[in-house]
């Protein structure tokens, strides 16, 4: 048995087609298909149930690709060690973030940091925080900024900072220039929101609910921006958080604080537990930690 054999067998055992996993792996289908049947003689059993073209991981095959998948983690794992060994100040770091901090505030904080550590460097990701979560378990990135705190077993989170959250409205809303406004008054009003899978726009409809009615949502989508922008274009109002709001000007909308209970959520910073972190992933876990603690009130 050796690591090639095991490469073919978790291969095929992704794709359960032999044709597809050949041209996956650059390898010819007769020598793949006989590496495999050496890999199963040697382990005295089938892994795959096979009927024609078909083939199809079997209990048998399920219950080693488990071994399989955490032993080449083991070894990615011990890759990295020895590369983080050699050098603390070279390094990739997986980043996921959510889209208001990747627009508005990642900028600044990646700028800061590569100030010091010019040499780090960053793959960026940008996904509903469900999949940047999984993800993160499955070791693809190594830092998730977040909301809200994941509650998946094995994830360590530390809270960053608490933003508020507005209702936006165009500038010439009949309520505009009042400050703040009870979510009541806005019942009939059409809204404007990210999809239903967001956790902001859970959060959102759970405020909604809270006073009394369920949101008429006209428009939805996944930037906060083109939210935004319709507001803007007056098709409705929206829920706003801070961050998304710093240093943008709109003229033409009005951002008015939400008087029925405090309206907020806190972004956090998420990563795997138990899965070995590069000394640049330690570096900038820290740093990111420390950024958001001194970051100006906005």
């Amino acid at each position: 048995m050796d690591l090639q054999q095991l490469k073919y067998f978790q291969t095929i055992a992704r794709l359960e087609h032999v044709s597809r996993a050949a041209e996956e792996l650059y390898v010819a289908q007769p020598s793949l298909s006989r590496a495999i049947a050496r890999l199963e003689e040697e382990l005295g059993v089938p892994l795959f149930d096979r009927q024609g073209r078909h083939i199809q991981l079997n209990h048998l095959g399920r219950a080693f690709l488990k071994h399989v998948e955490e032993a080449f983690d083991k070894l990615e794992e011990g890759k990295r060690e020895v590369e983080d060994l050699a050098s603390s100040e070279r390094g990739l770091v997986g980043l996921g973030a959510l889209y208001t901090v990747c627009t508005q505030l990642l900028p600044e904080l990646l700028g800061a940091f590569r100030k010091d550590h010019p040499f780090i460097r960053f793959n960026l990701i940008q996904s509903p925080v469900r999949a940047m979560i999984k993800m993160l378990a499955k070791g693809e990135i190594d830092l998730c900024i977040s909301f809200p705190q994941p509650e998946r077993a094995g994830i360590g989170w530390a809270p960053l900072i608490t933003e508020e959250i507005f209702l936006v409205v165009p500038s010439d809303y009949r309520l505009a220039g009042s400050g703040s406004i009870y979510l009541s008054e806005v019942a009939q009003e059409s809204f404007i929101s990210l999809k239903r899978s967001y956790g902001f726009r859970k959060l959102t409809d759970h405020y909604c609910q809270q006073a009394g009615f369920e949101p008429r949502v006209v428009f939805e989508g996944d930037e906060i921006f083109m939210v935004l922008g319709l507001v803007a274009a007056g098709f409705g109002v929206a829920f706003i958080p801070a961050l998304a709001l710093r240093n943008v000007t709109q003229p033409v909308v009005s951002c008015l604080r939400i008087a029925d209970f405090p309206c907020q959520r806190t972004i956090g910073l998420a990563w795997a537990e138990g899965r070995y972190m590069t000394a640049a992933v330690r570096l900038f876990r820290q740093f990111v930690i420390e950024y958001f603690a001194n970051l100006e009130e906005f």
